[in-house]
């Protein structure tokens, strides 16, 4: 292999693999959105924007970090397969549309161009650290974790992707193999939560019985458009992982679907077998087990093989969640189980399981032997890192919410806002003037127009009900009214059966009533609940 920089020649660039990777591309950032809902549907109902917006905030700030130094200290040129330079590719210099992925990004000349390499690996950058905040659901500060991920991508995820897709990478020099990201993504985020679990601690509860009620999903729905979200993303990021549109591309592509399908049907099974009933949920969490475990062998194995994955991963990753159970491990949402072990077993089965004729690389004892070293290696470097990372970061800004964020919910109490206006504010938990009289948090008072900020709305001491509208132009507004429009008994019926809950009678409220977010009370049809 020359080190030398490709030539600028667009006749280099070929058209149908660089379609595929586009899509690829966008393939990949939806996998980030679908997380935001799988995660979302998993945690309590006053905590589902925080989860999602770390998820969806990781958009922006791996990207800034990735344009700026992250890409280059990734795929830059080095010295000693440590590290890239950060001057290769600083704000993705060097790169246009005929410049193709050759030294130092990959071996070779490419078929695609460049900056379309940088834009597909900036989407696996922008996934890794939003895994990580399943496993601290609950239990860390918006401010804390925005520095966290900035230093992690820095240290922990750009020298991993170095090491072994970097063409000068030692780890991929001494032949180890990560398909698409088992190793780079998955043992990296994986351990990461699970050190996380260990700075953060447990979660605390009042009782065993706010424990239960608040470990409860709020949203099935919710995970279960995740895990299609996911499902369907990954086509691109393991199909695209070959970096063309060739045979290779197409054994990824159907091997990730057949071990997610394989996984899905066998933790159901496994889970049937050990509590009685197959659950939606744990056949969603199935299907994430398996495409995160056919991740770095994805286009080096046999379809029989993928199938083989599948099924073992259900076993494996349903034993560790039971094994984090039983350590009283308290990663929320199973990360380390799913995604740091799934992507360790799958890294270590293709040392077993490679076909030369597929990927280019044949099993055997010795290549075993090196993906055993590099999981266990970079999961020890995952771990240490990300430890001294969350601890480096709670010195310089608190980590862990008060009590009194906790019980008023992390949606209100970190960004002001909560995902369901069916609940009034529960003012008696938050801290001393937290909340004014109308319900605004201090937070963020001054930065919500006046127009939308809550005001007090007097209500007969009668069973009633309010409708908060956002504003509409003058033309579509509806009558004003100064009072919500009671309820009648046959619309608590129907509200309850609309929200999904049983049909209890309505309490009777205060004389004041707090509306969050809009201040326009809107009539609603007789009979009907909204």
């Amino acid at each position: 292999m020359a080190n030398t920089w490709p030539p600028n020649d667009c006749d280099l660039i070929s058209a149908g693999d660089t379609a595929w990777i586009l899509v690829s591309c966008a393939l990949v950032l939806l996998m980030t959105p679908g997380l935001a809902f799988f995660y979302g549907g998993l945690v309590h109902r006053t905590s589902v924007l925080t989860i999602i917006m770390q998820c969806f905030i990781s958009m922006g700030v791996t990207s800034i970090v990735w344009v700026v130094i992250g890409f280059s200290l990734a795929f830059g040129e080095d010295a000693g397969g440590v590290i890239g330079s950060p001057a290769s590719y600083a704000l993705l210099t060097n790169l246009d549309g005929c410049t193709p992925s050759g030294y130092p990004m990959a071996s070779g000349n490419g078929s695609i161009p460049g900056i379309l390499f940088a834009g597909y690996q900036m989407m696996f950058a922008i996934i890794a650290p939003a895994l990580i905040t399943g496993a601290f659901a609950d239990r860390v500060r918006f401010k804390a974790y925005l520095l966290f991920i900035v230093l992690w991508l820095i240290l922990v995820y750009c020298p991993f992707v170095h090491w072994v897709w970097s063409p000068n990478g030692f780890l991929g020099v001494w032949g180890v193999k990560d398909f698409a990201g088992g190793i780079v993504v998955h043992i990296s985020a994986g351990f990461a939560a699970l050190a996380s679990i260990f700075v953060v601690g447990p979660r605390q509860y009042a009782s065993d019985e706010d424990r239960q009620r608040m470990q409860v999903p709020h949203n099935r729905t919710f995970v279960a458009l995740g895990t299609g979200l996911l499902w369907f993303g990954w086509f691109g990021f393991n199909g695209g992982s070959a970096l063309a549109s060739n045979g290779q591309a197409s054994f990824a592509l159907v091997n990730s679907s057949l071990a997610a399908s394989v996984a899905m049907v066998t933790w159901m099974f496994i889970e049937w077998a050990h509590i009685g009933k197959p659950t939606l949920i744990g056949s969603c969490i199935g299907a994430i087990a398996g495409l995160a475990t056919i991740t770095p062998a994805a286009g080096f194995v046999r379809p029989w093989a993928g199938v083989l994955i599948g099924f073992v991963t259900a076993f494996g990753c349903y034993g560790c969640v039971q094994l984090r159970d039983i350590l009283k491990w308290d990663d929320a949402l199973d990360v380390w189980g799913v995604h740091g072990m799934g992507g360790l077993f799958g890294t270590l089965m293709l040392g077993f399981l490679a076909d030369e004729e597929i990927g280019g690389q044949d099993r055997s004892g010795l290549f075993f032997g090196k993906q055993l070293a590099a999981c266990v290696g970079t999961a020890i470097y995952s771990f240490v890192v990300s430890y001294v990372l969350l601890l480096l970061v709670n010195i310089v800004t608190p980590i862990v919410p008060d009590a009194s964020e906790v019980a008023m919910g992390l949606d209100v109490s970190l960004h002001g806002e909560q995902a369901y206006d069916d609940e009034p504010i529960d003012l008696s938990k938050s801290s001393p003037n937290q909340w004014d009289t109308y319900g605004n948090s201090s937070a963020y008072e001054g930065t919500m127009p006046a127009a939308n900020r809550a005001v007090p709305v007097a209500v007969p001491a009668q069973q009633t009900q309010a409708y908060p509208a956002p504003p509409l132009p003058s033309q579509f507004a509806p009558p004003q009214h100064t009072q919500p429009v009671p309820l009648s008994a046959v619309d608590q019926h129907a509200h309850a059966a609309f929200s999904g809950r049983p049909t209890v009678q309505l309490q009777t409220h205060p004389t004041v009533q707090f509306h969050s977010g809009y201040n326009q009370p809107m009539a609603a049809a007789p009979g009907f609940p909204y």
